[in-house]
């Protein structure tokens, strides 16, 4: 009897079957499968904590983009506003905000007893909770503008107090303004009156996008614009200053730079600096540039500076990777047909990495614009600024704050209208952030090479 006739080969060889699966393979079948059910719960995880970081954001946020207005027409008296009535310009000035805070409680006061709104307070002094402390300096501002209004009774759109836009808002709530010395709940009930009248409403406010920041007592009036100016000055200082430094120490260490203890020293030192925390470069900045060089405490320069140190490590990384990235029958072609060294790299590989390069940039720039540790070793976050830069030298030297100092600062103010400002400034810059990293995505797929 041969061995292909025998039972035992022949249930050997149904046992072994390439149809079938043994059990070994059946056992790394499982742990593929449960090894796919990981990663997907994994993802799924990080998806749904995304989606609850967002909601939080924005839900916390969102409300920072609209703002509490009071329509009131201010009738503005000359005998406060120019008691001289000559309308000289100089005179008007005196007026201090002082004089015209009554006038604004005045036409408060007319617009409820207009409305029919029943309430216990009778006096225009009574109107001030409702009022923000930044009304007076807006209707003087218009009057320093234009004198010939004295005499006449203007529509003003005037911020209202942050309790009552929190009340709006429910922010504020009833049970809470019993403790509170800034409103009470009649208070609150005139406010209902004027929203139900058309006085009082709640509409876009663009100032928080475009605006400055405030004192403590104004936080209605914050706003981000000119710490984004101060922001787009560092990020001007961090592309001038490292896109070519790091460009260029990447294309000499790359292409031309021996391969000796020194580089392998230099490249491990540049690996090592991508991973120092920020708030060392910080430390660096303040010892540097503002105690040794003496340049302006919160200025834009400085925290440019610093930034770009901290950038440096990371531009040169992505972009020795891009260089890598290259293949070497291009820089053998172009030798080949007669260009030098220095040719082949400026003429045929450096545009061929340009995509990778520029991408590492932007997302360093994006990495820079988030940081927050070196702005507060250099005080930018100890300065309020409350008016935009009026030229190139001015946003550079002049002390300013960056969108994540102002956050910063927003954050640890007591009201809690700045607290709502301080998510409705996290969503700007996710915004910034999320753009420029998109532009990275697209530049790279619309330029990048494959090999």
């Amino acid at each position: 009897m041969t061995d292909a006739s025998s039972p035992e080969t022949g249930k050997s060889a149904a046992f072994m079957s390439l149809m079938k699966p043994d059990a070994r393979t059946r056992k790394r079948n499982v742990a593929e499968r449960r090894f796919r059910a990981y990663g997907l719960t994994a993802i799924g995880a990080g998806i749904l904590l995304l989606i609850v970081l967002l909601t939080t954001i924005l839900s916390n946020g969102l409300g920072a983009f609209q703002q509490t207005f009071i329509d009131v027409p201010v009738y503005l008296d000359p005998a406060k506003l120019d008691k001289k009535g000559q309308r000289n310009i100089d005179d008007i000035k005196k007026a201090s905000t002082f004089a015209y805070t009554p006038l604004i409680q005045d036409a408060v006061l007319k617009q409820v007893q207009d409305a029919g709104i029943e309430t216990p307070f009778e006096k225009r002094k009574d109107m001030k909770s409702l009022i923000s402390a930044s009304a007076a300096a807006q209707v003087r501002d218009v009057v320093i503008a234009d004198p010939n209004l004295i005499g006449e009774t203007i529509e003003f759109r005037i911020l209202a107090s942050s309790r009552v836009d929190g009340y709006l808002k429910g922010r504020v709530k009833r049970e809470d303004v019993a403790r509170d010395k800034n409103i009470s709940a009649e208070h609150l009930d005139l406010v209902d009156g004027l929203q139900a009248a058309g006085v009082l409403n709640k509409t876009f406010n663009s100032a928080f996008i475009f605006g400055a920041d405030a004192s403590e007592s104004r936080a209605e009036q914050a706003g981000l614009g000119v710490s984004m100016i101060g922001s787009f000055f560092m990020m001007l200082v961090v592309l001038v200053l490292a896109l070519p430094i790091g460009v260029a120490a990447s294309i000499y260490l790359e292409e031309f730079a021996p391969k000796n203890r020194i580089t392998d020293l230099i490249e491990v030192n540049i690996s090592n600096l991508a991973a120092v925390p920020s708030i060392v470069f910080g430390i660096l900045g303040l010892a540097i540039f503002i105690q040794f060089v003496h340049l302006p405490q919160s200025a834009p320069l400085v925290g440019g500076l610093v930034l770009t140190l901290m950038t440096l490590p990371t531009i040169i990384i992505s972009t020795r990777a891009s260089l890598k990235a290259v293949p070497p029958s291009i820089r053998d072609a172009a030798l080949g047909v007669g260009a030098s060294k220095m040719q082949s790299v400026f003429h045929h590989v450096l545009p061929l990495a340009a995509p990778g390069i520029l991408t590492g940039t932007i997302i360093g720039l994006a990495q820079a614009l988030g940081e927050t540790a070196p702005l507060l070793l250099i005080g930018m976050v100890g300065f309020i600024a409350t008016n935009a830069p009026d030229g190139l030298a001015s946003g550079l030297l002049d002390p300013n704050s960056a969108m994540p100092a102002q956050i910063y600062e927003w954050a640890k103010r007591a009201d809690p209208a700045y607290y709502e400002r301080a998510w409705g400034g996290i969503i700007i810059l996710l915004i910034f952030l999320i753009t420029m990293n998109t532009v990275a995505v697209i530049l790279r797929r619309r330029f990048e090479r494959r090999w």
